[in-house]
């Protein structure tokens, strides 16, 4: 039997007929060597089925919904809507300028303020974002990259002007800029100094605060881009190496960080290689962490995991279709053994989360938690032939696409080539050749189609909004104190020259009011930008 279990939410756990329903179920002729090495019990190496023993029998995954548009107060009134309804952790999207690193009122912004994501151009606009939400209670996912550490010193010091201590903080900065220069573009600066700034993140937050997570290795936005399943997991892990040697060539040892890494994974269509998928990262990363790099708490080992059902699966046809193409993604999410889920609403093909869908997506996630039974017991598809199968399957493919990676030079050698690029661009025209020729089925586009008439209604962003943003900027410039601004940008500025942490300088730059494009565009006088 596995491990003692953790406290769990009910003493008994029974279908609906009153059969018992057992915390975790293995082979019925009792256990074998090979059974043991390769899947063995939830919360025991290597996590092939789960990182917990007891998972959600002891504690549901954190129902994360990404929300962020126009004006800070705007999106702090959905993130308070969303905690009403039963949200039980908060995920910022941020606008393009932001991600970025330009303020509003940059000529580059023009257009673009508030459109994908709420935007955020100092101390100030956090500290509304964040008004009446206890930090110390409530935890904190931030979709940024470039511009990740800034964003994380902004909260800091929101806290500290609330006499939150940092330590109380929880949550999880994205903070993987490698997937931007695979995948997704949101990148400023070149690829070095963008790890270096990258691991003086994780440096700062392994110092300063034990329950954030300091990066969300993200193979999610590779997915969106056209990469397989199997390209998803091998590139987020290769990712995922090239940031743990980045800190321990600083002298950090791998124990002391590596249990807050946590990853970001996409969850498509075809159910039963979703739910492989997750259980062959688990397994490959405890052997990676373990066998490559040596680390010997559990803890360092798990692979803990975010996910988000599939944004490129949802249609403009049909869209009301997208409620069960999420709800299926969802179910294989928690089936695999996420630890927090985003469900996404039926309209986003269309525009920004109505209030209306937002909360359907929610709901699918509460449904899914309290009325299926699916939470009551652990990794009930584990000893699947088929499941099984392919779980294998997948590892062998991920583990010889890091072989390849590694005989190029390693992660930042095969970026620079174009390599992961290229691959995700060949599967990318691949699938759409098979969606064009009728291969692959998708309903309401090139399968069961209707005339739709069908006028659904859509969210939209304030056009005014732009010159809001603008004027509040022109007022906190007004009323700061120069001197310390530019006193901060300097130090911002030497620090980038020197082999020292740039995290306490940020710190001091957000408290003194310094813009999110001020302190880009000082690190820009010192990295350059990337072409």
């Amino acid at each position: 039997m596995p491990k003692t279990a953790k406290k769990e939410r009910k003493n008994v756990f029974t279908t609906p007929s009153g059969v018992r329903v057992e915390r975790v179920y293995g082979p019925r002729e009792g256990t074998t060597s090979e059974y043991l090495e390769k899947v063995g019990f939830p919360g025991e190496f290597p996590f092939t089925r789960g990182v917990q023993p007891n998972m959600y029998r002891g504690k549901l995954w954190t129902m994360r919904q990404y929300a962020g548009f126009g004006t800070a107060k705007e999106t702090n009134g959905r993130f308070k809507l969303l905690l009403d309804r039963g949200q039980t952790g908060l995920s910022v999207a941020f606008d393009l300028p932001t991600q970025m690193g330009y303020d509003s009122d940059d000529p580059a912004a023009c257009g673009e303020i508030g459109r994908v994501g709420v935007a955020v151009d100092s101390l100030q606009d956090l500290e509304v974002l964040l008004e009446g939400i206890p930090l110390d209670r409530v935890s904190i996912s931030m979709t940024i990259n470039a511009t990740a550490a800034i964003l994380l010193a902004m909260l800091v010091a929101v806290a500290r002007r609330r006499g939150v201590p940092p330590g109380a903080l929880s949550g999880t900065v994205q903070n993987d800029i490698l997937k931007e220069y695979i995948a997704r573009g949101t990148y400023i600066f070149p690829v070095g100094p963008s790890m270096r700034l990258a691991a003086d993140l994780i440096q700062y937050v392994t110092e300063n605060l034990p329950r954030w997570n300091p990066i969300s290795i993200s193979g999610y936005h590779m997915r969106e881009a056209g990469a397989t399943a199997v390209q998803e997991l091998a590139f987020t892990l290769a990712n995922a190496k090239a940031y743990v040697r980045e800190v321990l060539n600083r002298g950090v040892s791998v124990d002391s960080f590596a249990s807050r890494l946590s990853f970001f994974f996409c969850c498509h269509n075809y159910f039963f290689e979703e739910i492989a998928k997750f259980r062959a990262a688990r397994r490959i990363w405890a052997h990676i962490m373990r066998d490559e790099f040596g680390a010997r708490d559990p803890r360092s080992q798990t692979c803990r995991f975010h996910t988000q059902t599939a944004g490129c699966s949802l249609t403009a046809q049909q869209p009301l279709n997208n409620i069960a193409r999420v709800s299926f993604q969802a179910l294989a999410a928690v089936l695999g053994g996420t630890q927090s889920l985003h469900t996404n609403s039926y309209d986003e093909a269309l525009c920004l989360p109505t209030e209306e869908s937002s909360l359907i997506a929610l709901r699918t996630q509460q449904i899914l938690a309290s009325e299926t039974g699916t939470a009551d017991t652990v990794d009930p598809l584990g000893g699947s032939h088929f499941v099984e199968a392919l779980t294998d399957r997948i590892e062998e493919d991920v583990r010889a696409y890091l072989r390849k990676i590694e005989d190029m030079g390693g992660t930042l050698a095969a970026v620079e080539k174009g390599f992961m690029q290229q691959e995700i661009q060949s599967s990318a025209f691949e699938f759409q050749q098979k969606v064009e020729n009728g291969e692959e089925k998708i309903v309401g586009v090139n399968c069961h189609q209707v005339l739709d008439r069908s006028s659904l209604p859509r969210s939209s962003v304030n056009l005014e909004l732009e010159q809001e943003q603008k004027e509040k900027l022109r007022i906190l410039r007004a009323g700061r104190k120069e001197r310390a601004v530019l006193d901060s940008l300097g130090s911002i500025r030497k620090t980038a020259g020197e082999n020292r942490n740039l995290l306490p300088d940020l710190l001091s730059a957000v408290e003194n009011l310094a813009t999110l494009g001020e302190i880009c565009g000082a690190l820009r006088t010192v990295w350059g930008g990337h072409r």
